[in-house]
């Protein structure tokens, strides 16, 4: 617990300051945002399910750019149908 104690007629600004300048120092802060969005470790099995599933993907877009039914990104910019109003 970090704690900061007015002293004598300091304004509440510098006390703020002095405040948020050990909370840092401390390392509470980080700790806290660690905790906050910790994921427990994917076991193998996860792994490779999402791996099949990505590969699936990216097998299907291979697949709807070759019969035409999607555009691929690298010739988007070259047709000139992004960034035109």
């Amino acid at each position: 617990m970090v704690e900061v104690k007015n002293k004598g007629n300091e304004p509440v600004d510098n006390l703020l300051r002095r405040f948020s300048r050990r909370w840092q120092s401390s390392g509470i802060g980080k700790r806290d945002r660690k905790k906050k969005y910790y994921q427990k470790p994917a076991t193998k099995r996860v792994r490779k399910l999402r791996a099949l599933h990505r590969l699936k993907l990216l097998k299907e877009k291979k697949r709807l750019i070759k019969l035409g039914r999607l555009e691929d990104e690298k010739n988007k910019f070259m047709s000139g149908k992004i960034g035109k109003s």
